[in-house]
């Protein structure tokens, strides 16, 4: 009876462990360029994303699913800021189109609840795409300014690094 939510819900939980694996990509060489707030934010990001695949295959369960837990795509070696935040906005972009055309499909295959679990989704995501759009009116207003207060920001921030034991 529920085969076309489990179904939605099994591409939802690949395109989400997919931002999951990005986003800590991004995190990653954020920190490593210096750039603390970004990377924080993409960590924080990373984080909401897995609770993301949790909500979903919860969700899976209950309706006697099973659970895939296959990435639906690899992680694409983005160096460049504003590149990674236009990849960023560019996946939560696609993540609210989807959620809210499942969220209809399960509406019409009467399935409430998967219906309410995808319209959380869009809600969250779109809070996602407005944090990363807001960077990048920032990247484009300030240029490599806004970068060089990042990598400033960073600095304050990060503790002296310990050396080898």
């Amino acid at each position: 009876m529920y085969e076309k939510s489990i179904e939605l819900l099994n591409e939802a939980v690949a395109d989400e462990m997919s931002a999951v694996h990005q986003y800590m990509y991004f995190h990653f060489h954020c920190a490593d360029q210096g750039y603390a707030p970004l990377s924080a934010l993409f960590l924080r990001t990373a984080i909401q994303e897995m609770g993301h695949v949790e909500r979903c295959a919860e969700r899976i369960l209950f309706l006697r699913g099973d659970v895939e837990m296959v990435a639906s795509s690899a992680v694409e070696k983005i160096h460049d800021v504003k590149t990674m935040l236009e990849k960023a906005r560019g996946m939560e972009d696609s993540s609210i189109r989807d959620y809210n055309k499942w969220a209809n499909e399960c509406s019409a295959n009467a399935d409430a609840g998967t219906k309410k679990v995808f319209e959380a989704l869009v809600d969250e995501e779109e809070v996602h795409f407005s944090q990363y759009d807001l960077e990048m009116e920032k990247i484009k207003k300030f240029g490599e300014q806004f970068l060089a207060l990042q990598s400033i920001e960073g600095s304050k921030a990060a503790p002296a690094a310990a050396g080898p034991a």
